[in-house]
């Protein structure tokens, strides 16, 4: 059996971060003048001691995103040279975003040229430059050594940008020449947590006199023009903000919003920043654009909980160890249920939008057969495994649930507190409490581990929160996590009639949403974008991708369909002519129960705690 093969030794690990200080000051431009063709143009110095192999990193684990997501295969025409003579480089076997670099005898820095291919069109990946606006992600056009923690390294940054075009990040500046920025010199892990945004139509709106400012961008000129009555909640959420927490954990703050239909959407936090593109019609057309503005203060309140303090083992000394995200159910989770929360005391969104929102996640679990196999706990592991891809079956394979089910969880928490204590404590005490210690205000992540968040809350109040929580992420189940909708005096139900949030949200996606009946959401074409397992549609072999031709005899339209539901009975099934590639058949679906969308509906004679948690402070 000698014939048969054996493994090679494998290639030697990079080398171990240490919190030691790199010598030198890394020299960065990134020239991202060129917006038709998309391409930023970066050129680095980069210091060296002498003679020897270096290895250059790109940054790859990026706590914004929880997951390795770093657009390696945008990298293109890398080059290094010493005193104008070409280096050598080769990359890393297996470690593809880190490259070695054979530097002569004599040399003291060496040059480092490459280009950041942006996508061109969504298929290539998220769009971040248009002719009239940009979004400059650091972590992108930035190499740096091994062996060092990101905090330890130096960069003095400097940006170029199309002529006549202005800015906003977090960053400090220096010096401005003609239409390149000189930004003062920076450590590399706040660099990278200070995205910028650029762009030809901007304007710059205070929200308060503490220095949180909102920074918008756009693809045209007129869709800056909000009026005081549409800032007003933007404002508020940072008064709502200040009286949940108490103390901010930054000295200023930007938000960089993009409203654009040229590039494409994000939500990411840092701390003095974050960065939102949302619609073009934000602000323009204000009545139905309301289920996006839950991205501000969502991303504003991570300040505090995910960038001021997270989980332990989702932080990193560098960007090339990984990050685990065990405790994503309150670094995202508790987010979450905030910003639900802060939408409604702010007046972003009103009370019963606010329900209707809380009413559509809740209905989410309430089918989710995925839960009967795969706890939440695991979910805190999908931004690795399927980094947001497109899912056959998302009901049943379940995605980053700990964002959604993690919500209503710390709603049983809230409710369950102001019941131990007579209503006389809440989960804004843990909130105050945690994350707005008295710390110094310096950028740095304070981390913790789950008996930290389990003592914060029994001193709140006396209850076993380590076997609440081991039960509610860790465990398989059946039913839906509600006990905190209930014990807020409000139950889940059903009802032939759609909410005003739900047909915004249709309006806005191009999609209609037959989830609860069906079991499939299907766009104005009609491909089928979605179907829930086990459903009547599930029952009828349709799958996501499946086109539907027709409607009891008609030519497809939602409308159609819409009216097929809603006349349907035990007598009078649903035919649908439809096709899955290059084969059609015909479909006939027995559906009595017409229409269901979800409700929050009152309990009578309950305490109605969801009321008191909504209302503004």
């Amino acid at each position: 059996m000698t014939d048969l093969p054996r493994p090679l030794s494998q290639p030697l690990p990079l080398p171990e971060p240490e919190d030691v200080a790199f010598a030198g000051t890394i020299r960065l431009h990134v020239d991202a003048s060129d917006v038709l063709r998309r391409i930023f143009r970066v050129h680095e110095v980069i210091p060296v001691p002498g003679k020897g192999v270096y290895t250059l990193l790109l940054p790859k684990w990026l706590p914004g995103y929880h997951a390795p997501q770093a657009p390696i295969e945008l990298l293109a025409g890398l080059a290094f040279e010493a005193a104008g003579e070409p280096l050598h480089w080769s990359r890393h076997p297996t470690e593809v975003h880190a490259f070695h670099v054979s530097v002569p005898d004599g040399a003291t820095e060496i040059d480092a040229r490459f280009q950041f291919l942006s996508p061109t069109s969504s298929a290539q990946g998220r769009v971040v430059v248009s002719p009239d606006l940009l979004n400059l992600e650091w972590n992108c056009v930035v190499l740096y050594p091994a062996g060092h923690f990101s905090r330890r390294i130096a960069v003095d940054a400097k940006l170029t940008l199309p002529e006549g075009w202005q800015l906003a990040t977090a960053l400090p500046f220096a010096s401005q020449t003609g239409d390149t920025v000189q930004f003062e010199t920076i450590q590399l892990d706040e660099l990278v947590d200070s995205p910028v945004m650029a762009g030809r139509h901007y304007r710059r709106i205070e929200l308060d006199d503490g220095g949180v400012t909102l920074n918008v961008f756009a693809d045209a000129a007129h869709q800056l023009a909000a009026t005081e009555e549409q800032i007003a909640p933007h404002r508020a959420v940072v008064t709502q903000a200040d009286r949940l927490f108490g103390r901010r954990p930054f000295d200023r703050f930007e938000v960089l919003l993009a409203l654009s239909d040229e590039i494409g959407s994000i939500g990411v936090e840092h701390h003095r920043s974050c960065e939102i593109a949302s619609i073009g019609e934000y602000f323009t057309d204000w009545d139905n654009s309301f289920p996006r503005r839950d991205s501000f203060p969502h991303e504003y309140i991570h300040g505090w909980n995910g960038k001021h303090r997270r989980g332990a083992d989702s932080w990193a000394p560098c960007f090339y160890q990984p990050i685990r995200n065990s405790l994503m159910w309150v670094y995202e989770g508790q987010t979450q249920y905030w910003d639900r929360v802060l939408c409604a005391r702010s007046g972003l969104w009103t009370r019963e939008q606010t329900l209707s929102a809380l009413a559509d996640i809740a209905a989410t679990h309430d089918m989710q057969a995925g839960s009967r196999w795969r706890p939440v706990s695991d979910t805190t592991k999908d931004p690795i495994i399927a980094a947001r891809a497109p899912l056959p079956w998302p009901s049943w394979q379940r995605s980053e649930d700990y964002y959604t089910e993690g919500a209503l969880i710390w709603l049983d928490v809230d409710t369950r507190i102001r019941e131990l204590t007579g209503e006389a404590r809440s989960l804004d005490d843990f909130a105050h409490t945690f994350f707005g210690a008295e710390l110094p205000v310096d950028g740095i992540t304070r981390t913790y581990l789950f008996d930290d968040v389990v003592r914060t809350l029994r001193d709140i109040a006396d209850e076993d929160w380590s076997a609440f929580f081991v039960e509610r992420l860790h465990d398989t189940r059946s039913d839906a996590p509600l006990a905190g909708i209930k014990r807020g005096g409000y139950r889940l139900v059903y009802r032939a009639v759609p909410s005003e949030m739900w047909r915004a949200k249709e309006q806005l996606s191009g999609i209609r949403s037959f989830i609860y009946s069906l079991g499939l959401s299907v766009s104005s074409d009609g491909e089928v974008q979605e179907v829930r397992w086990e459903s009547a549609a599930f029952d009828a072999a349709i799958t996501a991708g499946t086109k539907l031709i027709g409607v009891n005899g008609l030519t497809f339209t939602p409308d159609a369909l819409d009216r097929a539901i809603e006349e349907a009975s035990s007598d009078k099934p649903i035919d649908l002519l439809v096709q899955a590639g290059k084969y059609q058949r015909e479909v006939s679906i027995d559906w009595s129960e017409g229409h269901r969308y979800p409700v929050l509906e009152p309990i009578p004679g309950s305490v109605r705690r969801l009321d008191d948690i909504l209302a503004p402070r």
